[in-house]
């Protein structure tokens, strides 16, 4: 039962990893790095692949 807690405990650390990285990738892009923090919360390596697949946002001239 020990070790079940102990996977459990390393899949949050891994999770909330995944979750700063994914913002520091979004700040990158010019993207909201909170924003893709709490969505990564949610949605883990999803997140992930999306945010790796959108460009940087158009910025008009001016």
């Amino acid at each position: 039962m020990n070790d079940t807690v102990v996977l459990s405990g390393g899949y949050v650390v891994g999770w909330g990893t995944l979750a700063l990285i994914n913002a520091g990738l979004a700040q990158g892009k010019n993207r909201s790095g909170l924003a893709w923090f709490l969505l990564s919360l949610l949605l883990g390596p999803i997140a992930t692949l999306v945010l790796v697949l959108l460009g940087k946002p158009n910025r008009p001239f001016g």
